[in-house]
C-alpha cells in the first residue's frame, strides 16, 4: 500500500507516538508485508524468529519492538507492539469509508456494464466495459474489475483477511488495507468470497474461470486463464500460476506456489509448493500416478496379511 504522498520519518514516528533510528527526514513512501515490500514501504515484526529477515528484506523501514542495528541505507521505527502500530497506519492512511447508497458516487462503471439490483459497488470501484454484475454480489471499497467480467449471485469481493494476533484477552485482527484486482474476462461463480490483500493486493488473473463456492485467501495471486472448480479453499499468500486447473474440494497451505498448467485432482490438500506441468492427488499431495498406485498397493494388504498367516 502506497501512501498519497511522501512522510518522513520523523513524520511516521509523530503519528505513532514511538522512537526512531536513522535520519528524520528519512523517505517513507508507503508499508506492506514482508512478501511484497520495496523501498520506501514500512514492514513490521515482533518476534526474535524473524528479525533478520525483515532487516534484510526489501523494505527500508521498520517496525520492530527492540532497538538493534540499523542496517546502511534503512531506518527503524521502535515500538513497544509493532503489530498495534501497524494498524495505527492502516486507519490512519486507509480509513473506513460509510456508505449509504446502493452504488457508491464515486464508482467508476464502464459503458454497457450491467449491475443486476441489490448488488453493493463500494467506494472508489472500478468496474471496466460490458460486465455484468448478478444480484446480491457485494463489491468493497477500491476493487478493481476488468472488461468482460461476470459476477454471479452472492459473490463478495474485498472481504478482510482472516490475520489474527492472538492476546491474552483474545485475537487481535491485522486491518486489511489492500484490494482485490479482477482482470479482463475472468468469470465468478455464486457465492464465492475473495478477500482483500493486508496491503497488497488479491489478484485474479485474465480469462480465469471460478466454480461457485470458492474462496480465496489474502494476496493470493492467481494467473491467467486458470480453472477452479467449486469448494476450492485458497488461503493466503498462495502463488497459482498461468493455465492450472484445480477440481473440486481442493485445499491449500498458505504461502505456497502452484507451478504453470499443474492439474490438481479433486479433494487433494496441497500442503507445499509443487511443479508445473504435472497432475497431483491426495492428502499430503503426491503426483497422481505415484499416489494412485500407493492406494492400489493397501487394497492388497488383506491378501498378504491372509498368506502371512
Amino acid at each position: 500500500m502506497k501512501f498519497p504522498k511522501s512522510h518522513s520519518l520523523h513524520e511516521i514516528a509523530s503519528l505513532l507516538n514511538c522512537e526512531f533510528v536513522g535520519d528524520k527526514d528519512f523517505q517513507v513512501l508507503g508499508m506492506n508485508e514482508i512478501h511484497v515490500v520495496e523501498p520506501g514501504d514500512i514492514v513490521f515484526v515482533d518476534h526474535p524468529k524473524y528479525y533478520d529477515k525483515a532487516l534484510q528484506s526489501a523494505a527500508t523501514i521498520v517496525l520492530i519492538n527492540k532497538k538493534v542495528d540499523c542496517p546502511e541505507g534503512k531506518a527503524l521505527l521502535i515500538s513497544d507492539d509493532p503489530f498495534r502500530d501497524f494498524n495505527t497506519l492502516t486507519r490512519h492512511f486507509k480509513p473506513f469509508q460509510f456508505a449509504n447508497v446502493a452504488i457508491a458516487s464515486s464508482a467508476e462503471i464502464g459503458e454497457g456494464t450491467v449491475i443486476q439490483p441489490n448488488s453493493f459497488i463500494g467506494n472508489h470501484v472500478k468496474i471496466g466495459k460490458n460486465c455484468l454484475i448478478h444480484s446480491n454480489v457485494s463489491i468493497y471499497d477500491h476493487t478493481i474489475i476488468g472488461d468482460n467480467v461476470i459476477i454471479h449471485a452472492g459473490t463478495i469481493l474485498g472481504a478482510d483477511a482472516f490475520y489474527y494476533k492472538k492476546r491474552p484477552e483474545g485475537f487481535d485482527q491485522l486491518i486489511s488495507g489492500g484490494r482485490v484486482i479482477i482482470e479482463d474476462n475472468v468469470g465468478i461463480g455464486a457465492l464465492c468470497t475473495i478477500d482483500k490483500g493486508v496491503t497488497g493486493d488479491t489478484t485474479i488473473g485474465e480469462g480465469t474461470k471460478i466454480d461457485n463456492q470458492v474462496h480465496v485467501g489474502h494476496d493470493s495471486v492467481i494467473g491467467k486463464k486458470c480453472l477452479i472448480a467449486s469448494q476450492t479453499g485458497i488461503a493466503g499468500c498462495v502463488v497459482i500460476e498461468d493455465e492450472v486447473t484445480i477440481w473440486g474440494q481442493v485445499g491449500t497451505t498458505s504461502g505456497i506456489t502452484i507451478g504453470a498448467k499443474a492439474v490438481i485432482m479433486g479433494q487433494t490438500g496441497v500442503t507445499k509448493s509443487v511443479e508445473g506441468g504435472k497432475s497431483y492427488f491426495g492428502t499430503p499431495i503426491e503426483e497422481s500416478r505415484e499416489k494412485l498406485k500407493q492406494l492400489a498397493n493397501i487394497k492388497k494388504i488383506p491378501e498378504i496379511l491372509s498368506k502371512l498367516k
